[in-house]
Order: C-alpha cells, then structure tokens, then sequence
C-alpha cells in the first residue's frame, strides 16, 4: 500500500463509514477494512481510554492484551507522546508487550481529538521493519479519517497533553 492509493482508500473508508456515526460499528469497519488492504499483518485494532487504561476495542488477529497500562508498551508510549511510533524490531524496543510472539514490526496512531488522546490504532506485522514511513502517512490519513467520520461518546476517557 502506498500513499499514492490514500484518495481511494479515503473514498472506500468514506462509503463504508459515512453514513453510519456509531463508534462500535466504525471501529469494526475500519479494522477489517485496514486488515484487508494491508498485506503480511498479523494484528490490526484499536485500543480506546477508558479508566485510566487502554481497553481493548474492534480488532482482526489473534486474541490481544488487555487492558494495558499507560505507562507500558509501544500502545503506552504513543498515548504519553502523542505521535505516531513505527516500530521496526518490537524485541528491541524496551518494555514491549508481546501479545502475539509471532510480531516483530509495530505500528501505532494515536486517536487525537482536541488536543488529548482517546486511544490508538495499532498494526502489528510478524515481519521487522514491516512499516516505512510512507505507509505511516497513509495509516496517519486514514485514521484522520476514520475520527472525521466516528463520534466519540462523552463517557470513553482521553488522556490530555501538554
């Protein structure tokens, strides 16, 4: 996937999204839809703030963590940061979590929103150095997207930066 197809998956991401404003049904969509335009991924799902923890959200893979810590992990560090992380080897990054020992690449956007934090995207891949940066922009713009689209309940946390 390049970013040169980032006007057609905005528009597969629009049709599938656009009319239905429902954070469950959106963040099912989406993950399923990031699963099946995105090839040799293990992982594809969204973690959401909620009780001071990330709590698992719709997902594609295998079962996954939960809930996870702030302060814990690449999910953990992306929330703190703000920023996307890409993760080329998980196994040298201090304090991974590994829910699947199969992955070795990582990459995670944080679900921003007036300045805080409601969460993440994360794609695992069982290949190091899976991601580079021009499909980081593309799942950047995506994700923008998708929070375009999806209206997010008063009652899920956010984790505010500074």
């Amino acid at each position: 996937m390049m970013t040169d197809d980032l006007a057609l998956l905005t528009a597969q991401v629009d049709a599938l999204l656009g009319e239905e404003g429902d954070l469950l049904v959106n963040a099912s969509q989406f993950a399923a839809f990031i699963w099946s335009v995105l090839p040799r991924i293990n992982w594809a799902g969204f973690y959401f703030l909620r009780s001071g923890k990330l709590r698992l959200g719709p997902f594609q893979g295998k079962p996954a963590c939960n809930p996870i810590e702030l302060d814990r992990g690449v999910c953990g560090r992306c929330v703190q940061l703000g920023e996307p992380l890409l993760i080329e080897d998980v196994r040298a990054f201090e304090d991974h979590i590994a829910c699947d020992p199969a992955s070795r690449s990582e990459l995670v956007v944080p679900l921003m929103a007036d300045g805080a934090c409601l969460g993440v995207f994360d794609i695992d891949s069982p290949e190091p150095g899976r991601f580079g940066d021009g499909e980081r922009q593309l799942v950047v713009a995506l994700v923008g997207e998708f929070l375009r689209l999806t209206p997010f309940p008063e009652a899920l946390g956010h984790y505010p930066l500074p």
